[in-house]
């Protein structure tokens, strides 16, 4: 099921769609079917949003990390007696 890009030929409008099987798509704004299929460009990903990716990867792990170690010593001290 694959998303297209399409622009409107009647509106000019450009949107996503999700084709399911052989359905003809319709413009979601003016409800026509004379639409242009786009050719989708890749998602492109620059360095200063991969490294804030990993910052908040790092950030999540670390507060997982020391959950995990106060749930660790909190079971630990239950047992111990």
């Amino acid at each position: 099921m694959p998303i297209y890009e399409y622009r409107c030929r009647g509106c000019s409008h450009e949107f996503e769609l999700l084709v399911l099987g052989r359905r003809t798509p319709a413009c979601t704004s003016c409800g026509s079917e004379d639409l242009e299929r786009l050719i989708s460009l890749p998602r492109v990903h620059s360095g200063s949003r991969k490294a804030r990716s990993l910052a908040a990867a790092k950030q999540r792990d670390a507060k997982q990390g020391s959950e995990r170690m106060r749930a660790q010593r909190e079971y630990e001290l239950s047992h111990n007696d």
